[in-house]
């Protein structure tokens, strides 16, 4: 077996693992969102202005693979929801940013804390050792995909 074939499977299965860890994590969090009467796809978009701060529904729509009508129907029900607000550019007011608002950030940290209580209960018994371990390998797996 050649190595780019070697390394093409194992890239199969840790595609296929990572994906179906983050799909268990996902759903941890979304547990929490009912509380408070958001969609899931409202919440990633929450994520994506979390991490980069100032959008507009233009950048938002890229970012999510969605049209540009239903990211505009998706801000419109999240502002309706005081999740965020609509800002005008004070230099170009042909452009409008979106600010995520408190109670965004508070569904943001409550979710999250649901994700991570989560995995903590999960990984209770792995020895500190292989945790460390872990964290080093998937530091160095981030390092080379973002």
């Amino acid at each position: 077996m050649s190595s780019n074939s070697s390394h093409q499977n194992w890239a199969n299965e840790i595609e296929y693992l990572l994906r179906d860890i983050n799909k268990v994590l996902r759903r941890a969090g979304r547990s929490s969102l009912g509380a408070f009467s958001i969609t899931p796809p409202q919440f990633d978009a929450l994520l994506l202005l979390r991490d980069h701060i100032e959008l507009t529904i233009g950048d938002l729509s890229t970012k999510m693979y969605l049209a540009y009508s239903t990211t505009t129907d998706l801000v419109d029900r999240m502002e309706r929801n005081q999740l965020v607000m609509r800002v005008r550019d004070l230099n170009d007011r042909r452009i409008v940013r979106l600010h995520m608002l408190e109670r965004g950030h508070h569904i943001i940290q409550e979710a999250t804390y649901a994700r991570q209580t989560y995995l903590a209960t999960v990984l209770q018994d792995v020895d500190e050792d292989m945790l460390q371990q872990w964290k080093e390998m998937l530091t160095v797996l981030h390092t080379r995909i973002v």
